[in-house]
């Protein structure tokens, strides 16, 4: 059982370099590590405390950002909105316009065609005119070619005037 349990010396030796050792340290180590763990423990709620800072201000902007989309979104729809007000504007505008215009030629080409009717008919009743004009001149000189001829006609004539 030597060989498990230890001598009494031992021990004591073992405890005097123990408290040696725990003096040492108290006097010398003890302060600069509770220090070094209350800095530990600072910058460690530090960086806790900027942390919780930091994701405030993230959720701040998020909720900014997210505003702003939305603002965007909806100035964006405005003005899609307006930009179809005005095409459709422009497009009647346009229809309107072409309706006038195109009725404008319709009555321009209709005075045009009512124009070149005129002057075509003008131009029948002249050309029918000459025409019957040389005819009665060809069936008269071939009618009063003779005296005879003429002088019947000439009474015929007196017979059908009403005296007054």
């Amino acid at each position: 059982m030597d060989l498990i349990l230890p001598s009494s010396g031992l021990i004591i030796w073992q405890l005097i370099g123990f408290l040696a050792l725990l003096f040492l340290l108290m006097k010398f180590a003890w302060k600069p590590i509770l220090e070094a763990l209350d800095e530990r423990e600072k910058s460690i709620e530090d960086a806790l405390k900027s942390a919780e800072i930091a994701r405030n201000e993230m959720a701040n902007l998020k909720a900014e950002n997210e505003r702003i989309l939305q603002e965007a979104k909806i100035e964006r729809d405005q003005m899609l909105l307006k930009a179809t007000e005005t095409a459709k504007q422009l497009v009647e505008e346009a229809k309107e316009k072409a309706q006038i215009e195109g009725a404008k030629m319709i009555e321009n080409a209709k005075a045009a065609i009512e124009t070149e009717k005129k002057a075509a008919l003008e131009e029948v009743k002249v050309q029918v005119s000459k025409l019957s004009l040389e005819i009665a001149e060809k069936l008269l000189k071939k009618n009063f070619s003779e005296d005879a001829a003429q002088k019947a006609l000439v009474e015929e004539m007196v017979k059908d005037l009403k005296l007054n």
